[in-house]
């Protein structure tokens, strides 16, 4: 199908263009950006109002599935994405059972282009079954469609293990994600500090994640393996990355939308809706994020969407299911983020478009040159929304089958700026607000 975009503001940072202008849109590729000429649509979208950038890019999405389709089937999560203007999402390995078979990746990958509402990108399984032992066939997830590989939130306790993984991955190029978390000093329920001593919960320390990250800041000079961080927590951890990306080591990070907004403060009286991975921890660590995001040192900002059914979630603090949905809102509090931090539009945009595709890198093979980005011959992943709208956050509202979220708006009393109005991937109208 043949679209016209009119009128819209065309905002793209990996280019650095920002101007009212048509977006002419053919076979899935977009044909001209300015005016179209002679250009005959199918269909034409108006833009009036509108900023046209290109479709986010989420690196942390749990779908639950396989395994876990009664918290979130992949129909009603990519449905999410798309009401969210994610047109690409990266997920974990920890499904049920795990991605440490390359049958179960391309039969994720499949059920994901019939449903052609967001393109979903796998991690594998760096052991098998996440246990920490035995490496995965890392050639063969690569060719099944894995961009990486990934032990979720199980860590390697075992130092030669991820030694010998990190050997591997960098031997054939293959980037290793990992969640900065030592395994015997994180088991806590909430940050270690005044809020969960004065509630009794248990409490993960900020060397839990400060061990863990110079633990793989070594592995990675002793092996030259490339490591993506996913979802810092700290301050601390934040000058650790600085000091190490400064040497030129071949990391990166991402920080989540929790993290970014939220401090321990929020748990509230046992809220388990801020039962979360990572906790939230202090407001310094939660400015430093900030700051970090912003200058760069920090690479994207991610929703770590991880939907949660009531059952798991209407339980004590301590017991509760961590997780909340994320990717309907990810656009939304990167926009908040930026306005509060006094950002240009386009830096708050690059942070979930542009950015995270450099993390991706050449794993995202033919794509790579495009997504992200809104170029002449480009892949034709767009998010329309209202820059000016805002919109409070109410559970029933969620496209996920995941409604627990802490930025529901009897929680938080704030409304937030932004609504997707329409989502293209690869020239298909993937979601249109009514």
């Amino acid at each position: 199908m043949k679209i016209l975009i009119r009128n819209g503001r065309v905002v793209c940072p990996a280019t650095g263009r920002d101007e009212v202008a048509d977006i002419a849109i053919a076979a899935g590729r977009i044909v001209v950006i300015g005016a179209a000429g002679d250009f005959t649509p199918d269909r034409t979208l108006d833009a009036g109002g509108l900023v046209v950038a290109p479709g986010l890019v989420d690196l942390a999405a749990r779908l639950r599935e396989p395994g876990q389709e009664h918290e979130g089937m992949l129909e009603s999560e990519l449905a999410a994405a798309a009401a969210g203007g994610v047109t690409s999402l990266v997920c974990p390995p920890d499904t049920d059972p795990v991605l440490d078979e390359p049958g179960l990746v391309e039969m994720l990958k499949f059920r994901a282009r019939k449903l052609s509402r967001c393109r979903v990108f796998p991690l594998g399984a760096l052991t098998r079954r996440l246990e920490g032992v035995a490496l995965t066939e890392m050639a063969e997830l690569t060719e099944a469609g894995c961009v990486g590989f990934s032990q979720a939130e199980f860590a390697v306790t075992d130092t030669l293990v991820l030694q010998r993984a990190l050997q591997y991955a960098s031997t054939f190029g293959y980037t290793v994600w990992l969640r900065p978390q030592d395994g015997w000093l994180g088991k806590g329920v909430a940050a270690q500090g005044a809020v969960a001593t004065r509630l009794g919960l248990s409490g993960v320390p900020v060397v839990a994640e400060t061990v863990a990250l110079a633990t793989i800041f070594e592995l990675v000079r002793a092996t030259g393996a490339r490591v993506h961080l996913c979802r810092l927590s700290s301050a601390a951890g934040v000058a650790l990355l600085r000091a190490a990306k400064a040497t030129g080591l071949p990391i990166t990070a991402d920080v989540s939308i929790n993290s970014l907004h939220l401090t321990d403060a929020d748990i509230g009286y046992f809220d388990a809706d801020m039962r979360l991975t990572p906790p939230l921890r202090q407001a310094t660590d939660r400015d430093a994020l900030r700051a970090a995001l912003a200058d760069g040192t920090i690479d994207a900002l991610v929703s770590d969407h991880n939907p949660v059914a009531d059952d798991a979630k209407q339980l004590p603090f301590g017991e509760a299911e961590p997780g909340a949905t994320g990717l309907e809102l990810l656009l939304s509090l990167a926009l908040r983020w930026g306005r509060d931090a006094q950002l240009p539009l386009a830096t708050a945009l690059a942070r979930i478009t542009h950015d995270p595709v450099r993390v991706l890198g050449d794993a995202l093979g033919s794509l790579a040159s495009s997504a992200g980005r809104l170029v002449e011959g480009g892949v034709a992943d767009l998010c329309l929304f209202d820059p000016a709208a805002e919109w409070p956050v109410r559970s029933e509202a969620l496209a996920s089958q995941g409604k627990h979220t802490p930025f529901a708006f009897a929680a938080t009393g704030m409304a937030l700026p932004g609504r997707v109005r329409a989502t293209l991937v690869a020239g298909t109208v993937a979601y249109e607000a009514g």
